[in-house]
């Protein structure tokens, strides 16, 4: 009899796991719409993965249904295989026109064998310039990773399975200004970007490895929906709350010792510090470096 009971109750636990597993778990015809490729975009395996290709004549893109004023933000993605050399993998959140505010992860292809460079950037009221490269700790290609964007009013988290690499805080008091009043949509696109993305331009698409697919799951927003003219997060929400925690987020002591190590051992391009001039110098000398020329990127709001 006690068996049986435990039998039953190891049943109704697995029902409930099940049950919790897909409420949790993103739907992609629901929280995004494709929005150009012409076919190269596909939503699959019961909407639960999203793949962008790239061929010579066009890639591919998404954003999602719902704008956000500020929210944390999970994405896995499976980048590009083998020779992704010339191409360009975003993943970031914007809003719109000439004074948008934007968050970036880009992921700038490089020559089977030779490292990805994670290109991230902050705009705020359309100025930009404020670029971080990072080398990864793993290989990207070989499975899916999951990249995060924790944004609320105090400050802007980028996160790599959990570990924090950059850290943008909100410095408006001292004349910096801060992403914080225009809500932002997320969007995502591959694309080829040859004549800057690996090696400065040195390096070309090769267009017989195509078509080039980027994948994506899990997605997961704890975020403010904004939707005619409100936040869904109430002004009475308490920030300290469970489900708002990431309102007041910041990091902990180990968590900041994780942002140190990675920016000491991966880092390779900080715009506040770093001689632009060596930099160009070092990375087309090298054979073995992937460089990216910092530049304002295409934009790909009209598509």
């Amino acid at each position: 009899m006690a068996s049986s009971s435990s039998s039953s109750s190891s049943v109704l636990f697995m029902i409930f796991a099940i049950v919790l597993a897909v409420v949790s778990a993103s739907n992609f015809n629901q929280d995004f719409t494709i929005t150009w490729g012409d076919g190269r975009a596909k939503i699959l395996n019961n909407s639960q993965l999203l793949t962008l290709s790239l061929d010579k004549a066009s890639g591919s893109g998404f954003q999602s249904n719902n704008e956000y004023l500020f929210g944390k933000i999970d994405m896995q993605l499976k980048l590009v295989s083998g020779n992704s050399a010339g191409t360009v993998t975003a993943y970031y959140l914007s809003s719109q026109g000439s004074t948008h505010d934007e968050i970036d992860f880009e992921f700038l292809g490089n020559l089977s064998g030779e490292p990805y460079v994670l290109h991230t950037n902050v705009f705020s009221q359309g100025k930009g310039n404020r670029e971080q490269q990072f080398y990864l700790w793993f290989d990207p290609i070989a499975d899916f990773h999951t990249y995060s964007i924790l944004w609320n009013p105090q400050r802007i988290i980028f996160s790599v399975d959990g570990t924090p690499i950059r850290e943008f805080k909100n410095a408006e008091s001292m004349g910096v200004p801060y992403p914080k009043n225009q809500p932002m949509r997320i969007y995502s696109s591959l694309w080829n970007a040859d004549d800057w993305a690996t090696r400065g331009g040195l390096v070309k698409t090769d267009w017989t490895k195509a078509p080039f697919t980027a994948s994506y799951r899990n997605f997961n927003a704890n975020a403010c929906i904004w939707s005619s003219g409100s936040s869904s997060c109430s002004s009475s929400s308490s920030s300290s709350s469970k489900n708002n925690a990431w309102l007041s987020e910041q990091l902990d002591s180990t968590n900041q010792g994780r942002l140190k190590w990675v920016q000491k051992n991966y880092m390779i391009y900080n715009y506040c510090c770093t001689d632009f001039s060596k930099e160009i110098s070092t990375r087309i000398s090298s054979t073995n470096v992937a460089w990216s020329r910092i530049f304002k990127r295409k934009l790909i709001y009209h598509y």
